[in-house]
């Protein structure tokens, strides 16, 4: 992975205990000494996309698809930003942020209004909030133990269900999250 963490993804150790991170997968999209900015890709809203599509008073094609909302971070829950593959995309803002070649975002509302009108790229998500990190914080955590570093698949972020996603980042890195001993003592 070289030097930078970002672009890639933040697995939460399996002894994190935090409500909000525990079991997570976190696509960080940038890393520097200014802090750290990424989304939780694994942790589904009770939110739906039509129920934004509604709120945002958004023309909808009845065909748009149901794109998956996520709870992407803590911070800024009232944002949004469509985490999305450009690579086919039938309409793509300038304004987007490429993370990868097969990732991208956008927090433009132009985006949502493709994705309503059913001109969403094939493989799209919806995060509502991020998840951040100032300067030396993320550093701290995993000098703690609690994010362990994996390179970043975009099949993860698109293709696999929410729940598979936490194991399937870990394995990749050989860690069978069943095995791995914990920091918590078993109280009698």
């Amino acid at each position: 992975m070289g030097d930078s963490l970002a672009p890639g993804f933040l697995v939460a150790a399996p002894a994190l205990s935090c409500p909000f991170f525990g079991r997570t997968v976190v696509l960080l999209v940038d890393h520097s000494e200014e802090g750290s900015f990424g989304f939780v890709v694994n942790r589904a809203s009770p939110v739906r996309f039509d129920q934004v599509v509604t709120e945002l008073d958004l023309d909808a094609h009845p065909a748009s698809p149901s794109l998956p909302v996520l709870l992407g971070g803590p911070v800024s829950p009232e944002t949004g930003w469509v985490v999305f593959d450009p690579e086919g995309a039938p309409e793509v803002p300038k304004d987007i942020l490429e993370v990868t070649e097969n990732v991208a975002l956008s927090a433009s509302l132009q985006m949502l209004e493709s994705v309503a009108a059913n001109r969403a790229p094939r493989r799209a998500l919806l995060a509502l909030g991020y998840s951040g990190w100032g300067p030396g914080q993320l550093e701290s955590e995993m000098h703690e133990g609690s994010w362990i570093p994996v390179d970043l698949d975009a099949d993860v972020v698109f293709d696999l269900p929410l729940e598979a996603r936490w194991e399937t980042a870990l394995r990749s890195l050989g860690i069978d999250p069943a095995r791995v001993i914990t920091r918590k003592v078993a109280q009698a």
